[in-house]
């Protein structure tokens, strides 16, 4: 009964060895390379055309967002006009600008090299 028992297991494992074998001698030939290579063109192509899916939707959100945010200046604008303003004083000048950056308490190079008081340069 053992010498069954062991004959049986050497046939199992040696169907597994030779399968397993077979599979890799498989891989290697010229018609397993081509499968490869076609289910790699195949996955490649799939991945092309998924971020070509996304940067569509990314560019229409975007243009969606810029349209948005000309529709509501163009609002304002219209809005002040009827008003009777002038876009001088709808618009924030280049000084309130200067005045609410939040990085310019640091010295830069110009400022460094020039002294502050030489920005006519």
């Amino acid at each position: 009964m053992k010498r069954l028992f062991w004959l049986g297991l050497g046939i199992a494992v040696g169907a597994l060895v030779v399968r397993q074998v077979a599979r890799a001698a498989h891989a290697y030939s010229p018609a397993g390379l081509a499968d490869t290579a076609r289910n790699s063109t195949a996955g490649a192509w799939g991945s092309v055309q998924d971020f070509t899916g996304r940067a569509k939707q990314w560019v229409g959100d975007f243009t969606a967002d810029v349209r948005e945010g000309m529709a509501e200046r163009e609002a304002q604008i219209h809005a002040a006009f009827a008003h009777g303003e002038s876009l001088a004083e709808l618009d924030p000048t280049e000084d309130e600008f200067a005045a609410n950056d939040p990085y310019d308490d640091e010295p830069d190079y110009f400022d460094e090299f020039y002294g502050e008081d030489d920005r006519t340069r």
